[in-house]
């Protein structure tokens, strides 16, 4: 009789401790997990409930929670939207959150570990929980001018950063949306505009083209190219390069042609300085044939091929192929093929090469306060490799300037200012072409680094979209 007690208490006190452990483990260990289910609708009324951060440009909200009458309190609300909807992104009760709305997420709505203590002071002081306030790096001014230049209808991205810091100064896509009508309380409504959304031409309610889109970036890659030329050490301001028509491959029907709009015909051989002055395709082919498919990706990831980020928004990886035959060598050499770059990765080569070689980390977060105001973080630049050396980037920035004072960026320059820079043209249809430029100015002290793509266009309209709109950028930055 003793023994069947004993053992009864022992299996209670098993089942007991079981339990205990049970609700510990799930209290203290999958509480993130199970608040973070897609599935516990108990927790996303609780947090549309919340009174959410801004998202604030020069001090101005372009992201809030506003007030309203109905079951959440607060409805999210956006101003100049397709100004800003893919840096913002849009958060919504049926379709989660996309961009700054869902990397900064935990920030906006106070529920970031940084955020303990206000939480603490919110609960015992009786006040409504608040969430903190993310102030992006972004210029209102410049973020309008950069929207202006592309033209309605046009599918396009710029990009325009500090060198230095790595600060994002403008950032704009088109097309572009609304997320107000994403982020509507009746979820039926926020479906079918989604799906509205959705048959637009070339618009993505879900990425940041400008950060997550690749692109085949054309004749701006062969920065790419000169710089594993000089780091090579068997190539410098001397060294000539044949400059044929067409380069011929042994064995099949097929030649990679040289540019053919500028002067490339009049040399037969080409420096590098007279090869990126006029774009020439041989060279910079005959280059990569010479040094080879790893010499080239390498000096590619050294840029940040290859790397996604969190700036703190997502960025793909740019891409450069691998197990490439020589005519494919040559083709992905000139920025064809299956070479894929995203907008923000053009211009942060252009600012590797301004800012000496050293490459510098993207951010789009100036500040995060927290709703009495305090300063919660304040991100500091980051330095994220060294692309190439100090010589290395003289001699590229010595070489763009050219580009621009002689070259095919002549629609560049700004008077009294030297600029550095390099156009680009993928070939991508029939009907049109990728048209690319990147550079920065001033080049003997740069503030400012720009790249721009403007797809499926023809070669004239490719012309006057990008480096006349990449000189009124920088000279409106250098203006400031």
């Amino acid at each position: 009789m003793n023994q069947a007690i004993r053992s009864a208490w022992v299996v209670a006190i098993g089942m007991f401790a079981l339990m205990l452990g049970s609700l510990t483990y799930v209290q203290f260990f999958q509480a993130e997990a199970l608040a973070n289910n897609d599935w516990n609708n108990r927790q996303l009324y609780q947090e549309f409930g919340r009174q959410r951060g801004a998202i604030l440009v020069d001090g101005r909200a372009v992201a809030e929670s506003v007030p309203t009458n109905d079951q959440f309190n607060y409805q999210r609300t956006y101003r100049d939207p397709e100004l800003y909807a893919h840096l913002t992104g849009y958060y919504s009760l049926s379709l989660g959150s996309t961009q700054l709305e869902d990397s900064e997420s935990s920030i906006l709505a106070g529920t970031s570990s940084s955020l303990f203590y206000d939480r603490m002071v919110q609960l015992f002081s009786g006040v409504d929980a608040q969430g903190a306030s993310v102030e992006l790096t972004i210029d209102p001014q410049l973020q309008q001018l950069a929207w202006d230049l592309i033209p309605d209808g046009q599918r396009g991205s710029i990009v325009v950063m500090e060198p230095g810091t790595g600060n994002i100064l403008a950032m704009v896509s088109k097309p572009s949306y609304d997320p107000n009508l994403l982020s509507v309380h009746d979820t039926s409504v926020a479906l079918q505009n989604a799906e509205a959304l959705g048959e637009e031409p070339g618009l993505s309610i879900y990425a940041n083209p400008a950060t997550e889109s690749l692109v085949a970036p054309g004749s701006v890659f062969k920065l790419v190219d000169a710089a594993a030329a000089l780091e090579s050490g068997q190539y410098n301001e001397r060294s000539e390069i044949p400059n044929p028509p067409a380069l011929q491959f042994p064995g099949i029907d097929y030649a990679l042609p040289n540019f053919v709009t500028g002067g490339c015909a009049s040399r037969t051989t080409a420096d590098l300085r007279f090869a990126l002055e006029q774009s020439c395709n041989t060279p910079f082919a005959q280059i990569a044939l010479d040094l080879g498919e790893d010499a080239i990706r390498e000096q590619a990831e050294r840029f940040g091929f290859g790397e996604e980020l969190a700036i703190p928004t997502h960025v793909e990886a740019s891409v450069f192929p691998s197990d490439l035959t020589d005519p494919e060598l040559a083709q992905s050499a000139v920025g064809q093929f299956d070479t894929r770059v995203t907008p923000l990765q053009m211009a942060m080569v252009a600012s590797a090469i301004a800012n000496d070689g050293q490459q510098m980390k993207p951010q789009l977060v100036r500040s995060v306060r927290a709703a009495d105001l305090e300063l919660i973080d304040s991100p500091q630049p980051e330095v994220l490799r060294r692309s190439v050396s100090e010589d290395t980037a003289a001699q590229l920035t010595d070489w763009m300037v050219n580009v621009v004072e002689n070259g095919t960026a002549r629609g560049a320059a700004i008077p009294g200012v030297r600029v550095a820079g390099k156009t680009g043209t993928a070939e991508v249809s029939e009907t049109g072409d990728n048209a690319w430029f990147t550079g920065f100015a001033p080049a003997d002290d740069p503030r400012v680094a720009v790249s721009i793509v403007m797809e499926n266009v023809d070669i004239p309209t490719g012309q006057q979209l990008t480096s006349p709109s990449a000189s009124r950028l920088m000279e409106a930055v250098l203006n400031r």
